[in-house]
């Protein structure tokens, strides 16, 4: 139990002094901090029964022990507080003494300081005014570099220094005028600075549209000279070629016979004419145009920080200009004037904006000069396509052509693609070999219109040679033939090769300058003979085969003109191939068509002859004036057909020139149309009776054509070939003179039928008009037994030979 009991008072006592040491804590927290006392208090208040009693108690013991403390400081120091009292009740005398004293001592010294005061106050003041003019003087000399800033602004302004004025703003803005920022005359200046800025950029904007409007009326003349220097150079570059080469040309020519004026030698005197028109002075852009105001705008605006807005102005502005020079005029294609003045304005554009894209930092781009030189040569390309189809005249065009190489090699030289141009020159080219067809086109009809159609005389060794000299025509014969002689062609010949010449150096003339290699300038030029060969002499030979004014021998003259032309083609290939260098055996060389060509011409000369001659017969076949009805045949030819035949061998001695074949196929034609043409008039639906008397004259004409077949009038024919073509009428007329037909019928369908190429149709109807002749002239035949037998015997064969056509016409 003792040992429980004293457990349980260590443990209250253990107890009682934590909650001692809690309070302890509290009133220490409580005596010394100045923080509110909420958290204290709560400490000492939580989970504690009795808590504010007990609290209470303790603050109580803490006051009363507090108390006792301060009750005990006063009593120790109570004594010394008595002594100090006592001390300063014994001062309170003296202080009364020194108090006075320090007062009689004040004001004498007061009285002795008023003069010291007064001129202390003048001195105050002198220095005031020696401060406040050393801080006037010092403001004046922060206020002098100002006006003196502002005073050279406004000369600048006066003799049109803007940037240097821009310049000496910026240095007032930003130097001096931050220094003396509080005067009115400063705010008066910071305040006019902005305005002159804006009148600087006013005046130098009218300065820009100064330059771009004298850039816009002097762009003709730089691009002019531009190209006149681009020509010099390249006039210079062909004065050595022209003095190695001329001599060469000029062999050539003489090799192949002729030597055109145009291709004479220059002489010294034209070379020297060129040298000095490649050293004459040409003037620049620069020269021309002050570039001075678009400099200085462009530095203006930038120091003004407004360089974009520049920049977007000025290409909007050139933008603009660009569309006015790309315009044409209507009636450029007209002359070539219009045409160079169109390149010179365009020139003159591009090389401005290549001198801005040089000169200048960014004010003009590549990007920017590229798209604006895109947007030109699209209509440029479209202006020329357009206005050049409108030229005929193949010097304007070829002019063109030269003007197009000039302003492309102009632009080259300045950095801007230019291949399109040599594409486009190649469609122009076409252009001008249309034009030169043209042109050669009434070359060669006047040629045909003057030419005789007669073989040239040769009266002389000296004609001989000339003509030879104009046209390789080689035959061994004619040259040993003595003086005077004939050439088998007429003068149209040699006149056409000498075109043809000249038609190949005309179009040779496109082709230089284009950048193309010996093998394409060959190509073009043997394409442009073709076409000249094929299309043009062709369509003038066919349509002069069709005038009406041509007759036979011109027709004969014709075809012998056109074999020998023919012949020549070989020669002008060897032409081509002297101007180019390039050989013929090359795998890509375009050949003439000179055998096609001529071929079809004389085709048709061939088919118009055979055209002709028929047509000539027809004209002597509507002169024959048969009496169909007469009883005995006269005993001689018909006087039209003696006419024809006469007329026929005249002709067919003019064919003796033609190739064998030709005549041969005229004298067969001419024949066989012969034949047919009195076969048609036998059957001629408008006789209506034919008597026997008749047939025998006709059978006498027959018999005349027939010996003029075998007479053999164009030699080459074997056996009776000709004479065939009058078989028809000889079987048909045997067949009723003899009246043989028994044998027709019996051997009808027979391959050894006597009367083979009789028709049962031609027979009906020649026996039909024969049955009327015989009723209406032997009225009183059927009282004659002979005469009865014999009608009998026609109407027996008329209903066989009608039955033989309607088996005819069953089997077809």
């Amino acid at each position: 139990m003792a040992q429980a009991s004293k457990a349980v008072i260590s443990n209250s006592s253990k107890e009682e002094n934590r909650e001692n040491q809690i309070y302890e804590n509290v009133f220490s927290e409580i005596e010394t901090l100045e923080l509110p006392l909420g958290t204290s208090l709560r400490s000492v208040y939580d989970d504690q029964p009795n808590a504010h009693k007990r609290f209470m108690e303790k603050l109580e013991a803490r006051i009363r022990n507090h108390d006792r403390e301060i009750e005990k400081m006063c009593n120790f120091h109570h004594q010394g507080f008595v002594d100090a009292i006592t001390e300063l009740l014994k001062v309170r005398s003296n202080a009364g003494k020194l108090k006075v004293q320090v007062t009689d001592t004040n004001r004498r010294l007061q009285d002795a300081g008023k003069e010291v005061i007064n001129q202390s106050e003048e001195m105050i003041r002198c220095r005031v005014q020696q401060r406040n003019i050393a801080t006037t003087v010092e403001k004046l000399q922060l206020c002098l570099p100002v006006l003196e800033m502002y005073s050279k602004v406004r000369e600048q302004m006066k003799a049109k220094r803007y940037y240097s004025a821009l310049k000496t703003m910026a240095l007032l803005e930003n130097t001096y005028l931050p220094q003396v920022h509080q005067y009115r005359f400063c705010q008066i200046m910071t305040e006019n600075i902005p305005r002159l800025r804006e009148e600087v950029k006013e005046i130098s904007m009218s300065d820009l549209k100064d330059f771009l409007e004298s850039i816009r009326k002097h762009s003709d003349k730089i691009g002019e000279m531009a190209m006149k220097q681009s020509q010099q150079q390249r006039t210079f570059n062909s004065v050595v070629k022209k003095q190695t080469n001329t001599s060469n040309e000029r062999k050539l020519f003489v090799a192949n016979g002729m030597v055109p004026e145009h291709m004479n030698v220059a002489t010294s005197g034209q070379i020297q004419d060129e040298e000095d028109e490649y050293e004459e002075e040409v003037l620049t852009a620069q020269d021309l145009v002050d570039f001075s105001p678009v400099y200085r705008c462009l530095h203006i605006y930038t120091i003004l920080g407004d360089r974009e807005t520049f920049e977007n102005y000025y290409r909007k502005q050139r933008r603009k200009q660009a569309g006015l020079v790309l315009q044409p005029q209507s009636s450029m294609h007209e002359t070539v004037e219009g045409y160079r003045k169109y390149f010179n304005q365009i020139v003159g554009f591009f090389v401005v904006e290549d001198h801005i894209l040089h000169a200048t930092q960014g004010l003009v781009t590549r990007a920017f000069t590229d798209e604006l030189w895109n947007m030109a040569l699209s209509k440029i390309i479209a202006v020329l396509r357009t206005h050049s189809s409108y030229c005929t005249d193949p010097d304007l065009v070829l002019e063109l052509k030269n003007l197009i190489v000039v302003y492309a090699d102009t632009l080259q030289g300045y950095g801007f693609p230019v291949n399109r141009f040599f594409d486009l020159l190649l469609e122009i080219r076409d252009q001008y070999n249309e034009t030169l067809l043209k042109k050669w086109a009434l070359v060669f009809r006047e040629i045909f219109e003057s030419d005789n159609y007669s073989p040239i005389p040769v009266a002389n060794e000296e004609e001989y040679r000339m003509i030879i000299s104009r046209f390789p025509f080689h035959d061994l014969e004619l040259e040993k033939q003595p003086f005077p002689k004939r050439f088998p062609v007429s003068q149209s010949v040699p006149e056409i090769y000498k075109e043809f010449k000249e038609f190949i150096y005309a179009s040779l003339k496109f082709s230089e300058s284009l950048h193309r290699s010996s093998t394409e300038i060959d190509d073009m030029l043997r394409k442009s003979t073709n076409l000249l060969l094929t299309r043009t002499l062709s369509g003038c030979l066919q349509s002069l085969i069709k005038k009406q004014h041509i007759g036979l021998t011109e027709l004969v003259q014709i075809i012998i003109n056109t074999t020998h032309l023919e012949q020549a083609c070989k020669y002008l290939e060897d032409f081509i191939t002297n101007i180019t260098n390039v050989s013929p055996e090359t795998v890509h060389t375009t050949r003439l068509y000179g055998l096609s060509t001529f071929k079809d011409a004389r085709h048709a000369a061939e088919g118009e002859i055979y055209t002709k001659l028929n047509h000539k017969i027809d004209e002597f076949i509507q002169l024959a004036d048969y009496e169909w009805t007469m009883t005995e045949p006269n005993g001689r030819a018909s006087g039209y057909l003696m006419d024809l035949i006469n007329f026929l061998r005249s002709t067919f001695q003019v064919f003796t020139h033609l190739p064998g074949k030709v005549a041969q196929t005229a004298c067969m034609s001419a024949c066989k149309h012969l034949s047919t043409s009195l076969m048609q008039m036998l059957l001629d639906a408008e006789v209506k009776q034919i008597s026997m008397g008749a047939i025998q004259q006709f059978n006498l004409d027959v018999i005349q054509c027939e010996l003029f077949a075998s007479s053999e009038p164009v030699p080459g024919f074997q056996g009776d070939t000709l004479q065939l073509a009058f078989i028809d009428l000889r079987q048909l007329l045997d067949l009723f003179m003899v009246w043989d037909w028994s044998t027709y019928l019996a051997d009808y369908g027979q391959a050894t039928s006597k009367y083979l190429r009789v028709n049962p149709s031609t027979a009906l109807i020649l026996l039909e008009k024969m049955k009327d002749t015989n009723k209406k002239n032997n009225i009183f035949s059927q009282f004659r037994k002979n005469d009865r037998d014999k009608q009998k015997l026609m109407e027996t064969v008329v209903k066989q030979l009608r039955s033989l056509v309607n088996g005819m016409a069953q089997h077809t």
